[in-house]
């Protein structure tokens, strides 16, 4: 691709830095009739108040002026013009010099006394390096884009893909939808808490709100009774959990594995007395302790037909109470130590109105 880069003349900016007028006449005279636009600027503070005006696309120092020498222009040039390709002019006892200007930044060097053929060649290559960084840099930054782009069409056909697999369980319960939703954005900010990575964190956002996609094997009879579950019915309701990692189970998709983990352990409790399987502690897995408690949190703070929304010192104290016992102690501590970003959640996605018309 570099050999397709050309150096159109016509288009090039070069400013000239010597402290000898004649010199900075006859590199003008070479370069000018070469087709290059140049400016002129006899020290270092010259050079740089004339960047500061105007932008140039090649510097053409000499190393040795009076005061700032031209390896201070290429030492100051850097971070503030790094676009900027520089060649230097020097006498055969500053080669060292020159040298140490190459390491700094510098593009090339020509020795004097030089031939205009010389400073040509030297200015030709220097700009076409400067081009192929540039076009370099900017195919990264399109490749960088284009990855952010597809990243986030992956994450909003995950999440898309997350919400039809509930939207059949979520019709059939009192559930909404921005309910299911703000669980995952819930756990994500847990999983950000705890140092996760990216893709672990829109992982558990994926798949968190399919912790309950095991109700849609549960009878509506049961599901839906406004009363309390019969012993026997409550036998069945807890069958949501392994229902639900059975619907969830063989899949190699990363959340869909996490969803089918959390949908059987999300109401396993740390003191070992919750179900379907009664683990304890570490052993119920880390995703399943974090939807637990958001989904807690969430279903005491949000309004429900049975229930208004209970305010936040109410809420608070239910899940102290369960540190310990129902949660994991660490992620209730994490989790009250952050209310504030849960809280915003909360208000950020209220639930949509339903008319709660079974008739509808």
């Amino acid at each position: 691709m570099g050999e397709d880069i050309q150096v159109v003349p016509q288009q090039v900016s070069i400013l000239i830095v010597d402290d000898l007028p004649i010199i900075r006449l006859s590199l003008e005279r070479i370069l000018t009739k070469a087709g290059y636009r140049c400016r002129t600027a006899e020290d270092v503070p010259g050079a740089l108040r004339a960047l500061e005006g105007e932008a140039s696309d090649l510097v053409l120092s000499d190393i040795q002026m009076p005061g700032a020498s031209g390896l201070d222009l290429v030492k100051a040039l850097k971070p503030r013009i790094p676009d900027v390709s520089v060649v230097m002019v020097s006498s055969t006892e500053a080669a060292e010099t020159a040298i140490e200007c190459l390491q700094q930044g510098a593009f090339g060097y020509v020795l004097k006394p030089f031939q205009p053929r010389e400073i040509l060649v030297q200015v030709n290559a220097a700009l076409r390096r400067r081009m192929l960084e540039i076009a370099f840099r900017d195919r990264e930054a399109q490749l960088a884009r284009k990855v952010r782009e597809q990243t986030e069409q992956i994450r909003a056909s995950r999440e898309e893909v997350a919400l039809r697999l509930i939207s059949a369980s979520e019709h059939r319960d009192h559930e909404t939808g921005t309910h299911v939703r703000r669980i995952g954005l819930y756990a994500a900010e847990m999983g950000r808490l705890l140092g996760w990575d990216e893709d672990a964190i829109e992982t558990i956002r994926a798949a968190a709100p399919m912790h309950d996609i095991g109700k849609v094997g549960v009878p509506d009879a049961i599901l839906q009774k406004p009363g309390a579950l019969t012993d026997e019915e409550w036998v069945t309701m807890k069958r949501h959990t392994s229902m639900g990692a059975t619907i969830l189970k063989g899949s190699k998709v990363p959340f869909i594995q996490m969803g089918a983990r959390i949908a059987f352990g999300h109401h396993e409790k740390w003191d070992g007395t919750g179900y379907p399987r009664g683990l304890k502690g570490e052993a119920i897995p880390i995703e399943a302790r974090i939807t637990t408690l958001v989904d807690v949190f969430d279903a005491a703070s949000s309004r429900r037909h049975y229930k208004d929304a209970w305010p936040e010192d109410q809420v608070v104290a239910l899940l102290q109470r369960g540190r310990g016992v129902h949660f994991d102690p660490r992620l209730v501590d994490l989790f009250l130590a952050n209310l504030g970003c849960f809280a915003e959640i909360l208000v950020a996605n209220p639930d949509e109105d339903r008319d709660e018309d079974p008739g509808i």
